[in-house]
């Protein structure tokens, strides 16, 4: 028998950063974002020899180790052991040998939430394998637990819950672990026209969103006042954001999405380079009214939102600094599991 699974990545929209601790702790947080046709896929194939084998097919990484109740921990897979590791521990069901092959639609580190999506996927193939009873809320947290509390990997709340949910979501963070996901009925020719006016563009290098993630995390705990305020606007553009795609305000997007921009450099050092600033310049230039960097910063996708036909110029803009134009859909399904 083969299990299977596939999870959508996502691009935040707006409130980028309000999702991590300590500040939805303190304040709450508040965060609109997107799901799209690029994916982290989860395959079990179950052996007949008692062997454990986890292949990154995107990597090119193979591990093979005798059958055992707990893998090490040690830099090589961790998110493949990691989920093993929590389910034996808190299901105890003594599986048979297998081969776990995942593969996902995007480099880690590129700022669409990459790593939480592949955990969700491969928890998404064990429960499709062992009948595990859990809802959607269910695979979410049990997801961030694995990747944050298991693995101590520092970053954010929302990626479980876009990649286990789907389609375009306010979410709501507060102290505890508590999360909201409320899902927005937004008009269809307002996301063609918003999937047609927004740019993806990966900026052809990755980064260490849990370094960035720390410093966001440390400027909270230092009380730093402009880090700090930053955030708090950046809940209230979650809000604008929401506001304008229920209402249909798409012209409004870019200067939310520049405001958000303008906000999330304060947040933390390392969020923006020189590099990246010149890119959203010559974006701006060419046509575009605003854009972000998605995920942590520092690197990766970037977004920009380009009226009428004006993608086309920003992109042939943007040519110069040798990334490219990433083809995509908005999809409404979150986790998708089956068996073959």
């Amino acid at each position: 028998m083969i299990y299977r699974s596939k999870a959508p990545l996502r691009i935040g929209l707006a409130g980028g950063g309000t999702d991590v601790s300590p500040y939805c702790d303190l304040y709450g947080g508040a965060i609109l974002n997107a799901t799209l046709s690029l994916y982290a896929y989860a395959t079990i194939e179950v052996l007949k020899e008692q062997k454990i084998i986890l292949n990154a097919a995107d990597q090119g990484k193979e591990l093979t180790y005798e059958k055992a109740d707990t893998l090490p921990i040690d830099g090589q897979l961790d998110l493949l052991k990691g989920v093993y590791n929590r389910i034996r521990e808190d299901f105890g069901v003594n599986v048979p040998g297998f081969r776990l092959t995942t593969y996902v639609d995007a480099p880690p580190g590129s700022g669409l939430g990459t790593s939480s999506t592949l955990v969700v996927a491969i928890v998404g193939a064990f429960a499709e394998w062992l009948s595990l009873p859990m809802g959607e809320y269910d695979m979410a947290h049990y997801a961030y637990r694995i990747e944050r509390q298991d693995l101590n990997l520092a970053g954010g709340r929302q990626d479980q819950y876009a990649a286990t949910f789907g389609g375009v979501n306010f979410m709501e963070f507060f102290e505890g672990d508590k999360v909201l996901v409320n899902p927005l009925r937004i008009k269809r020719e307002y996301l063609y026209e918003l999937e047609h006016n927004l740019l993806l563009y990966y900026t052809s290098t990755s980064r260490e969103s849990a370094r960035i993630i720390e410093k966001q995390a440390k400027n909270v705990d230092d009380k730093n006042k402009s880090a700090i305020e930053a955030m708090h606007q950046l809940k209230v553009q979650a809000q604008l954001m929401k506001e304008a795609l229920l209402k249909g305000k798409l012209d409004e997007i870019g200067e939310i999405l520049d405001f958000g921009f303008m906000q999330k450099r304060k947040m933390a050092e390392g969020i923006s380079t020189d590099w990246i600033e010149e890119i959203y310049t010559e974006a701006k230039r060419a046509g575009a009214t605003g854009g972000k960097i998605s995920g942590a910063g520092g690197g990766g996708f970037m977004i920009f939102y380009c009226p009428s036909t004006t993608k086309y110029k920003v992109i042939q803009a943007l040519s110069r600094f040798g990334g490219m134009e990433k083809r995509y859909e908005f999809v409404k399904h979150g986790l998708s599991t089956w068996t073959v």
